[in-house]
């Protein structure tokens, strides 16, 4: 039986590399869907529960994992010999930056080699990792056909970015588009087959390199428009501006606008990362990416101006940071979710943490964190600060010099905060009551 009708059929086995964020919902769905599915990652710990039902992801439920795994339909290994089993290998690794924004690149070199070593003949590889324009021809293609295979006829290789955005309920990942570009026509074929099976559409492009750079462009967008208005906030905070009521107004116009808001810097794990593959790549053709590294910079200050900011709300109290006690509300990168990823609100404790400050933290996500105390030092090369979340009661909102809101989780009572706080630092217009005199905004 050839590929196609292995997966026309559903008898096509599917192994997934990296059981993450993307990784496991992406095992979960073609489980759901009728695949057998294998899962690969290096955790110990991780595949164990896994193999017991038990998510390490808010979005997928403990059932929806048992749901598959008591059908027989999925199972988490460390073993990547078990590659040699399947017949097509999603590869959904973590593509890290370095500290100089460099892309780090090592764990798809690293799968590339386990697939080299294990992949047999007529097997579909799929890269979904967030990478630079050319990586599945440049580094995947040649690491498999060192082995003798040809491509198009003894294996076939794809990229397809992932579009996973956790906490969404509208678009989840059934319900989005998935771009598709193989190296080969036979290539996009059959990746866009196999993945017509877990969402609604495929949108089929002519190579991995449009398809790499289409995942790039939509993050690029994202930075470039957060620093546009991340830099208006702070334009308009000298100004004595309101930038949230300028945004309110001009979101009335029908066309030609879009809105986007300013907070205290961008995370997760593509918006402050992904651009700079691009930015990285372009230097090798002698090209600046000058929106992409402005927009870095930019959301690179933001920490530094919510901390001015709160130094402001405690002068006008007669404080100082060093000693003050400073209650934050929300530690996750984007609300509703206990993802701390790349998170601004991070840098913004560590930067308070290495003034001086007495921190404590409220957020419903996450039960406790761990964060280096300097901001210019990572955390494996120094102490860590702990901070433990505390309930959100009227008692520890008054004993707090300043209120410091860094993400707008729905669950939270701001009502509570703005009756009780001494000094309220509010960076993402959480809110509205604009009499209020102990509230100072982005």
């Amino acid at each position: 039986m050839d590929l196609f009708a292995k997966i026309k059929q559903k008898k096509a086995k599917i192994g997934v590399i990296g059981l993450g964020y993307v990784g496991l919902p992406t095992a979960v769905e073609f489980a759901k869907a009728g695949f057998y599915v294998l899962g690969f990652d290096k955790n110990k710990e991780l595949v164990a529960n896994i193999n017991k039902s038990r998510s390490h992801i808010k979005d997928i439920a403990d059932d929806d994992i048992w749901l598959v795994t008591q059908r027989g339909r999925l199972k988490a290994t460390t073993n990547v010999s078990q590659l040699a089993l399947v017949d097509a290998i999603l590869v959904c690794v973590p593509t890290p930056l370095g500290k100089n924004k460099q892309p780090d690149i090592s764990f798809i070199t690293e799968a590339a080699a386990d697939i080299k070593k294990y992949i047999k003949k007529e097997t579909l590889i799929v890269l979904e990792s967030t990478t630079y324009p050319g990586t599945t021809e440049e580094i995947l293609k040649p690491k498999i056909e060192e082995k003798g295979f040809k491509i198009g006829q003894d294996f076939y290789l794809a990229f397809s970015p992932e579009r996973y955005d956790p906490g969404r309920k509208d678009y989840t990942i059934t319900k989005v588009p998935k771009v598709v570009g193989g190296v080969t026509k036979k290539c996009t074929q059959l990746t866009s087959l196999l993945y017509s099976y877990m969402v609604d559409k495929v949108v089929p492009v002519s190579s991995p390199k449009v398809a790499e750079t289409c995942k790039l462009l939509e993050n690029i967008f994202r930075i470039v428009n957060i620093s546009m208005i991340n830099e208006l906030a702070l334009i308009c905070d000298r100004l004595g501006i309101d930038v949230w009521e300028v945004i309110e107004a001009a979101a009335t116009k029908p066309y030609g606008y879009m809105p986007f808001y300013p907070g205290p810097g961008v995370g997760g794990h593509c918006i402050p990362l992904d651009p700079f593959y691009l930015s990285w790549k372009a230097k090798e053709y002698n090209f600046y990416a000058r929106f992409i590294e402005l927009s870095g910079e930019i959301n690179d200050l933001m920490p530094h101006h919510v901390v001015t900011k709160v130094t402001y709300a405690l002068n006008k109290h007669k404080k100082a940071i060093n000693g003050s006690k400073i209650l934050a509300i929300g530690a996750s990168y984007k609300k509703d979710i206990g993802d701390t990823r790349e998170s601004p609100a991070i840098k913004v404790l560590q930067i308070l943490a290495h003034k001086g400050a007495r921190l404590s933290l409220h957020d419903p996500y996450i039960k406790k964190l761990e964060i280096s105390k300097d901001p210019y030092r990572p955390l494996e090369k120094i102490e860590p600060f702990k901070i433990q979340s505390v309930d959100l009661s009227e008692k520890a909102i008054k004993e707090a010099d300043c209120v410091l809101i860094l993400t707008d989780h729905s669950v939270v009572d701001y009502q509570l905060i703005a009756k009780n706080a001494k000094a309220i630092v509010d960076t993402r217009n959480a809110i509205k009551d604009r009499k209020l005199k102990n509230v100072f905004w982005l």
